[in-house]
């Protein structure tokens, strides 16, 4: 993978296109879309439920085909174009939210209710399987299904054996990978799980992949005394228990005991402390952050660079955090959609 600057630029950065093709599906603002794109793959568009994300989607990507809906409405659908079912890779990262560590977990499973994905009342533990019949119904050649590493732990095990169970049944070999974009010139320690499934009759070999970019600290993504963008307020709740952070302290739930007078530490564990020497933790789309030297929150121009977005994105007035953090890191996909290029499709 060629070097990109962390200021890069959706007019500059992006070389010919290939006669690659991929269509993604839960593509929020497009991280995954831009990172093939960085990697010479046409990339045709693809399927997201959020009117607010398909806007953003929009404007910045200029898909040929975009479908604001949810992929069980899209799997149903009879009316699409030839090109859909000629896919070198198709790509989905299914709603994290009820798998990851720091939610609810099995207490969400099943359950129907009103998720910030999309707004729309739905179950979404399930959508994993969801996407595994899109991969069924296109048979593209290669298929990637991202989520959190909760998904091969604990009882959700199961899903991860459901997952390669099916796509086996609709005859695809499938590797599972676990990476993390620290090693991929990625400024953010974000642990990801890969299945990536690769038709049978198409007989590809098992797919190598190894990272050793150098890490990126947080000092080398600064926007110091937030020159380039203002940075928003602390939460008051966050200000007064910074006098109580001690160098070090990963997260605030430390400060928020000795604050509070107790031992037990079950508060503002998702509010996470970025130091200039150390690599910046998972962005996420809530909550929040605090970058220790200059006791603030980061900014539009910290966040975007922790998660390789363009200098020319596009956020249409939108919190560039929750952008984000609902999205793959461009770098991160690009990496991986390079080895499969090389190594599979030998362009």
């Amino acid at each position: 993978m060629r070097n990109i600057s962390l200021d890069w630029q959706k007019q500059e950065d992006y070389p010919k296109p290939t006669n690659l093709k991929v269509f993604g599906t839960f593509v929020c603002g497009g991280g995954s879309t831009m990172g093939y794109k960085l990697a010479g793959y046409q990339h045709l568009g693809g399927v997201e439920i959020d009117p607010k994300m398909s806007k953003i989607y929009t404007v910045n990507h200029s898909p040929e085909y975009l479908y604001t809906e949810d992929i069980r409405d899209f799997n149903k659908r009879d009316d699409l174009p030839e090109e859909l079912y000629d896919l070198d890779i198709l790509d989905g990262s299914p709603p994290c939210t009820t798998f990851s560590m720091c939610g609810n977990r099995e207490s969400d499973w099943g359950k129907v209710r009103r998720y910030n994905e999309g707004q729309k009342i739905q179950t979404l533990d399930d959508l994993v399987f969801v996407f595994c019949e899109t991969i069924n119904k296109l048979k593209p050649k290669t298929a990637i299904l991202e989520n959190v590493p909760g998904i091969i732990a604990g009882k959700a095990k199961e899903y991860s054996i459901k997952i390669y169970q099916l796509l086996n049944d609709y005859g695809y070999n499938v590797q599972i990978f676990s990476l993390n974009s620290a090693t991929m010139g990625v400024p953010q320690a974000r642990e990801r799980i890969f299945f990536i499934a690769r038709r049978k009759d198409l007989n590809f070999p098992a797919l190598k992949l190894e990272f050793f970019n150098k890490p990126i600290t947080f000092g080398e993504i600064v926007d110091k005394d937030c020159k380039t963008g203002k940075a928003k307020e602390l939460w008051p709740s966050i200000k007064i228990r910074l006098p109580f952070v001690e160098f070090g302290d990963q997260n605030l739930k430390f400060a928020d005991a000795k604050y509070r007078g107790i031992k037990t530490f079950n508060a503002f564990f998702s509010t996470l402390i970025y130091y200039d020497n150390e690599v910046p933790g998972t962005l996420v789309s809530s909550g929040a952050s605090v970058y220790y030297t200059e006791q603030r929150s980061p900014n539009e121009t910290e966040y975007r660079r922790m998660q390789t977005f363009p200098l020319d994105f596009n956020f249409c007035g939108f919190d560039a955090r929750y952008v984000c953090g609902m999205s793959v890191p461009p770098l991160m996909t690009a990496n991986i959609a390079m080895k499969m290029r090389e190594q599979w499709f030998k362009v």
